[in-house]
């Protein structure tokens, strides 16, 4: 139909597309926020050419989040600093909004809210709803030794996604010394053998970022500084003294 030249059925449509639109906007950003991101972290803003022995591609490939439909894992290893967490957080970022329930943490608060959650007779409902996720992120195992029951309940966290969800994990340790964390070489091997069964492995090694950034800074200000030595020129005789200014700035003058 058609009135005083409007296309009022190509007017609904667009009407209609603006409505969905506005409804998986506001769906992803209530994905973002479930998700408990402690940052938003994005690809594009992941430095890749400063650890060249990133797997690029790979990321890129895991970003499409197809690896979710597939319920493989992903496991980034690696020494502090080199951006597990952003490539991470970047992995889940993108999960929220192509659609996926994530859920971020790291392995310290998870078996916190694990003990809690046993103390409070709650642990098998909290269990129910980690299952549910469709990507489940644990970041920094390695960093806190674990207790026996805490690392117990984290393995049966595990334990219950296998070939259910995708579990996205950071360590910056060596799967040698995994049993220095979980306690039991036993169940470290069982759990080992879950995560690396249908898996994705991103090598993160190289000089810290956050090490680099501030050599960068400590650079800067030291070549920031001048030391000039200058005699006061109204007592003569006297000992030169030094005198320090920024070299974006004019020295004071003698009096």
């Amino acid at each position: 139909m058609r009135r005083r030249g409007v296309d009022y059925p190509r007017y609904l449509l667009r009407l209609s597309e603006l409505e969905l639109l506005d409804r998986e906007s506001r769906a992803t950003e209530r994905r973002i926020k479930a998700a408990k991101f402690p940052v938003t972290k994005s690809l594009d803003s992941f430095d890749f050419l400063a650890l060249p022995s990133l797997n690029r591609n790979l990321v890129v490939e895991l970003a499409r989040c197809e690896f979710i439909d597939r319920r493989e894992n992903v496991l980034l290893l690696g020494n502090s600093g080199t951006g597990k967490t952003h490539i991470g957080l970047a992995l889940g970022l993108a999960a929220c909004q192509r659609g996926y329930r994530t859920r971020f943490t790291t392995a310290a608060a998870l078996v916190n809210e694990l003990l809690e959650a046993r103390d409070e007779r709650r642990l098998l409902r909290f269990q129910k709803q980690l299952a549910k996720q469709d990507l489940q992120i644990v970041d920094e195992l390695g960093y806190v030794p674990l207790s026996k029951t805490g690392a117990e309940l984290l393995f049966e966290v595990f334990s219950q996604r296998y070939e259910q969800g995708s579990t996205l994990l950071t360590s910056n340790l060596p799967f040698n010394e995994w049993t220095e964390i979980l306690g039991s070489e036993r169940m470290t091997g069982a759990l080992l053998d879950r995560l690396t069964h249908h898996v994705h492995i991103l090598e993160m090694n190289g000089e810290s970022f956050r090490l680099k950034q501030s050599k960068k800074k400590s650079t800067n200000s030291s070549d920031g500084i001048v030391k000039l030595m200058s005699p006061r020129r109204s007592c003569p005789g006297a000992r030169p003294e030094f005198l320090y200014f920024s070299r974006h700035k004019s020295p004071s003058s003698s009096q």
